[in-house]
C-alpha cells in the first residue's frame, strides 16, 4: 500500500488539504442547526431558532421557510425577499450559524485512523481517506461509499441496463461516475464501489466521487491466503494485487517447499463461510509444479498445507548425523 499513500498524498497536496470544516458562505443548513437571526432597525423581530427535522423554520410575519439546504446568505436573501413583499422597503438580514449539528461521516476498516469524521459539506474521496490518515498495508483494491436518505436516489427507468451514469451534484462540484446496475438499491440506500487503481492511478476526476455527511465510507481488508507446514517461508500472505492468487503463486511467496516435503500429498483446508464447516482439497505439488495438473486458484481465507515426509525427514537427520561425526573426526585429527 506504500504505492497507493503515496500518490494519495500526491494528489492531497495538489488538491489542497482538507479544512475540517467548511467556510460559512459553502455550508449548507441542515436539520438541528441552531440559527441567529437578526432583522436590522426591527429587532424585536431577530430570533435564535432550530431548525426542524423537516428542515423548516417559523419567524413572525414571514411564518414557515425552508432552510435546510440552503447557505446562510441565502436565507437571508429568502428573508429578504419575504419582509420586502409586505412588510419593509429594504429589509438587512444577518443569519448567523450559532451551533452546527452533527454531520458525520465515518470511515471504516483498512485505514490508518477509523473513526468518525464530522464534516459540514461534501468532502471528496481523497479527502475523506487523507482525513483517516491514508491506507494500511492490508487494505483492498475498493472503497465501498454507502449514502443513506436524501443524497441517495432511486435507480430511475434506466436501471436494468448493465452499465449505468449516475450524476450527483454539490453547490460547487458535479460529477459523473459509472455504476453497476447492482450498486443502486433504492430510494433511502445506495451502495458505490470505486477501485483504488482507478482512484488513484488513472487521474480520472469521476472516480473521485463526494462524499455527504452521513455517508459510510469503508476500505475492506484484503484477502488473505496461508501456506503452512513444510515450506521455508510459512504465514499468511495479503492479495494486494488482485482477489485471486494460484498455488504456485502463494508456494513462490513462501519460497518453495523444504527437502523433507511430503509436496505430492498437500492440500488446501477451505472453510464455508456460510457454515463454517471446513473442507480438505488433496493437491499434488509435485504434479502441478511440473505442468501436468492445473494450478488451483485459492480463495481468502485458504491455507496451503504441505506435510512432512517421515521418511526423507529420517534420511536427512542420519546424514546431517554423519556429516557432523565425520567433521568431528577431521576436527580432532
Amino acid at each position: 500500500m506504500q504505492d497507493y499513500n503515496q500518490r494519495l498524498a500526491e494528489l492531497q497536496t495538489r488538491l489542497g488539504k482538507p479544512s475540517d470544516e467548511a467556510s460559512e458562505s459553502d455550508y449548507r443548513i441542515g436539520a438541528e442547526d441552531l440559527l441567529n437571526i437578526s432583522i436590522y432597525g426591527a429587532p424585536d423581530l431577530g430570533r435564535t431558532v432550530r431548525v426542524s427535522a423537516e428542515g423548516e423554520i417559523s419567524l413572525p410575519l414571514v411564518g414557515e421557510v425552508q432552510a435546510a439546504g440552503l447557505t446562510p446568505r441565502g436565507l437571508e436573501a429568502e428573508l429578504e425577499n419575504r419582509l420586502r413583499q409586505k412588510y419593509m422597503n429594504d429589509p438587512q438580514v444577518t443569519v448567523f450559524l450559532a451551533a452546527v449539528q452533527s454531520h458525520p461521516v465515518a470511515v471504516l476498516g483498512a485505514v490508518g485512523k477509523p473513526g468518525v469524521y464530522q464534516i459540514s459539506d461534501p468532502k471528496t474521496l481523497i479527502e475523506m481517506l487523507s482525513m483517516a490518515q491514508g491506507l494500511t498495508e492490508d487494505a483492498g483494491n475498493r472503497v465501498i461509499v454507502m449514502r443513506h436518505g436524501e443524497y441517495a436516489t432511486p435507480a430511475g427507468a434506466g436501471s436494468a441496463s448493465s452499465s449505468l451514469q449516475v450524476a450527483a451534484s454539490s453547490p460547487s462540484n458535479t460529477f459523473v461516475r459509472h455504476a453497476s446496475q447492482n450498486e443502486m438499491e433504492s430510494k433511502d440506500t445506495k451502495s458505490m464501489q470505486v477501485d483504488l487503481k482507478d482512484l488513484l492511478s488513472s487521474g480520472d476526476a469521476r472516480y473521485n466521487i463526494l462524499v455527504y455527511p452521513g455517508d459510510i465510507v469503508k476500505v475492506p481488508q484484503a484477502g488473505i491466503v496461508y501456506v503452512v507446514g513444510e515450506v521455508h517461508k510459512p504465514g499468511g500472505f495479503v492479495l494486494k494485487a488482485s482477489d485471486t492468487i494460484s498455488v504456485l503463486q502463494a508456494l513462490a511467496l513462501a519460497e518453495g517447499v523444504t527437502r523433507t516435503s511430503a509436496a505430492s500429498r498437500a492440500r488446501i483446508i477451505r472453510t464455508d463461510e456460510a457454515t463454517g464447516a471446513r473442507a480438505e482439497i488433496p493437491i499434488d505439488l509435485k504434479r502441478i509444479l511440473s505442468g501436468k495438473a492445473p494450478d488451483p486458484m485459492l480463495h481468502a481465507k485458504d491455507i496451503i498445507f504441505v506435510p512432512n515426509s517421515t521418511a526423507k525427514s529420517a534420511l536427512y537427520r542420519g546424514t546431517e548425523a554423519a556429516i557432523t561425526i565425520a567433521a568431528g573426526v577431521i576436527v580432532y585429527r
